[in-house]
């Protein structure tokens, strides 16, 4: 991706607990992304937030099950941020308890590309 160029943000809601054949489903959409050679990829854990069913999930330090809100956010060529959406979609789809994406235009002032790894 250059440098001064228009392309797309996917930001995909759903919960840090959400499965899909037995994985994480904001890790499998990162490794998928990864797998794509989209520009890149990051997952947030919000400390409180609802969805359409209306029931809250915050952070709570007693708690042993950390059920909270999580954004999925990846940016490319609008091109390939549909193409991505249109491959992740059937597992969206599939979720139990729903979630939400959302595109918007953005651009990006500075891709600057360090030493490959695949965990830091």
């Amino acid at each position: 991706m250059e440098n001064q160029t228009k392309a797309l943000l996917l930001r995909i809601f759903i919960s840090s607990t959400d499965q899909y054949e037995h994985k994480n489903v904001y890790e499998s959409i990162v490794l998928q992304a990864k797998e794509k050679s989209l520009a890149g990829a990051t997952v947030f854990k919000g400390i409180l937030g609802y969805g359409a069913s209306s029931a809250i999930h915050s952070y709570k330090f007693w708690e042993a099950a950390e059920k909270l809100p999580t954004v999925v956010e990846i940016i490319d060529e609008e091109e390939k941020i549909n193409g991505f959406f249109e491959s992740i979609r059937p597992m969206l789809e599939s979720m139990r308890f729903g979630c939400l994406a959302t595109t918007e235009p953005v651009r990006v002032l500075l891709y600057k590309a360090g030493e490959k790894r695949m965990f830091s």
